[in-house]
């Protein structure tokens, strides 16, 4: 793994990091020294991903990324226990809809625009207005998880596909906006293999790999090493890019479905 010195002592929250992308994210972070807020739903897995590091790295607060109230307490336990935020990774996403459009229950819509979208600004939103935290003072990143379903449809995934070009979109506004103290980018990965992707791989995975130019599967740590360096200073004049990680599945012309 790359090591990126600059990050010594620097903070980060990273939402939806009981496991998978979120978790792997964090670990990287702190194998650079920098202390982790990690958030999720459940509190039994996000304090057992908290044991998965060193003591004194990482603090866990249960809630949905949805809820105000929670990111109001998580910006608030990151100002009382670390003094300050210098990234923010908006990882939290859902997908509880699976089928053609012309059948979506138009509440699950709502629920994944919701998560996938609205709380990703609110975040930011939340991080921003927080003086505790100098975001803005200490050149704040933002890093959002966005999706190559957000520029090829995928069969029964396509809502969710429209929600993360909603989350690219949204990052490349707030770049432009947020310019020059705070930078935002996205990630935009393939096929990772983790419980949230099971049901697009399981059972046919070399089927699925052979639309891979690299003929195998994301891992986490490939989406975590995207992040590292976007929140580093070796990404210092980038700003609103969507960083593909895909194993080269759009160049090739595949799909996830």
């Amino acid at each position: 793994m790359t090591s990126y010195p600059d990050l010594q002592g620097q903070t980060a929250i990273v939402t939806g990091a009981s496991r998978g992308i979120g978790l792997a994210i964090a670990k990287t972070f702190v194998a650079n020294g920098m202390r982790v807020c990690i958030t999720a739903r459940n509190d039994e897995n996000l304090q057992e991903a908290v044991r998965t590091m060193p003591e004194g790295t990482a603090i866990g607060i249960a809630g949905k990324a949805d809820d105000p109230n929670h990111r109001v307490d998580v910006m608030d336990r990151v100002a009382q226990e670390f003094g300050r935020l210098d990234v923010l990774v908006n990882n939290a996403g859902i997908n509880p809809v699976y089928g053609p459009l012309k059948d979506l229950d138009l509440a699950a819509a709502e629920k994944v625009f919701s998560v996938n979208i609205i709380s990703t600004l609110a975040w930011v939103q939340e991080a921003l207005h927080n003086p505790r935290l100098k975001f803005q003072e200490n050149h704040g990143r933002v890093v959002n998880l966005s999706s190559v379903t957000s520029e090829m449809p995928g069969a029964g995934i396509g809502l969710y596909g429209i929600s993360k070009a909603g989350v690219s979109h949204l990052t490349r506004t707030l770049a432009a906006e947020l310019g020059p103290d705070i930078r935002v980018n996205a990630i935009s990965p393939a096929l990772i293999k983790t419980e949230f992707a099971k049901a697009l791989y399981e059972g046919r995975e070399q089927e699925v790999t052979e639309q891979y130019p690299l003929k195998s599967l994301g891992k986490p740590d490939d989406v975590a090493a995207a992040a590292a360096f976007l929140c580093s200073a070796a990404s210092s004049w980038v700003t609103g890019h969507i960083l593909t990680v895909d194993g080269g599945l759009s160049v090739a012309g595949g799909s996830l479905s």
